[in-house]
């Protein structure tokens, strides 16, 4: 007995499924002009993501509302300009910063350390740091989870917390930055996680929770993936390779589980 083929599908319920640009038809032998205009709108949307203007002092006032104090760094880059073209000026802080942060740095090791850096999309960062930041806060107080230094970093790459969480001494640093832009999401943040963070770490060596964003992953599931995999890090010791992102069994067994009785 031969199995039914699948039902076919229109290209229009394809297209709604995904926001890649798919089935755009055409003009001749070009893309018809409103497929083109759409194209040139995401393109200019994701250059003015990269050179959108970053405010630490917003952020510092945003966290001091969740009551987090923070304290706003620079990287090496300097400028914008010099942190495009120069990406390994933004993985080192200025000297100025260097000695902030170590003013800061206790004499015990603090669980985690929290930076927030503007990376390739400051506009992302504006947009859904703090409440990613509010979400977060809740799960991490539940695990009983304490967050030592809160940092703003300004010209930042994610190899930059590595210093920052070294010199504070945190036994993990978790860096929230703006992913480089789509065309589809040009304000996607991206979330970091290090353990026993320390200058010339892998990437390998961390684990990455991306495409944070309205159309994306929402606040809470980023949230709970961020605080599941900052507990298991802590407890095992390890992120990157070694850490398998494994917080989607929790969800099922709760979902298999039922609901808790009152």
């Amino acid at each position: 007995m031969s199995t039914p083929a699948p039902p076919s599908r229109s290209i229009a319920e394809l297209r709604e499924l995904t926001p890649a640009r798919v089935a755009l038809g055409r003009s001749g032998a070009s893309v018809p002009t409103a497929a083109l205009l759409d194209f040139t709108l995401d393109h200019a949307r994701a250059r003015d993501a990269v050179h959108a203007a970053f405010d630490p002092n917003a952020l510092i006032s945003a966290l001091g509302g969740l009551s987090l104090g923070a304290v706003g760094v620079c990287s090496r880059a300097g400028d914008r300009k010099n942190y495009l073209r120069r990406p390994d000026l933004g993985r080192r802080l200025d000297q100025a910063s260097v000695q902030l942060v170590a003013e800061r740095s206790g004499t015990s090791a603090c669980p985690l350390a929290i930076v927030i850096g503007d990376g390739l999309s400051p506009t992302a960062v504006h947009a859904h740091a703090i409440e990613l930041m509010r979400a977060l806060l809740a799960r991490l107080n539940a695990a009983q989870i304490e967050i030592g230094d809160v940092v703003v970093a300004q010209g930042a790459r994610v190899a930059l917390g590595d210093e920052i969480g070294e010199i504070l001494g945190a036994r993990m640093v978790l860096m929230l930055i703006g992913e480089r832009p789509g065309l589809s999401a040009p304000d996607s943040l991206g979330a970091y996680l290090t353990f026993a963070p320390k200058i010339g770490r892998s990437d390998a060596e961390r684990n990455c929770v991306s495409n944070i964003h309205r159309a994306g992953l929402g606040y809470q599931d980023a949230a709970f993936k961020v605080a599941w995999l900052v507990r298991e890090g802590l407890a095992r010791q390890v992120t990157g390779v070694a850490l398998k992102d494994e917080s989607g069994d929790e969800t099922l067994q709760r979902l298999a589980d039922g609901p808790k009785p009152a």
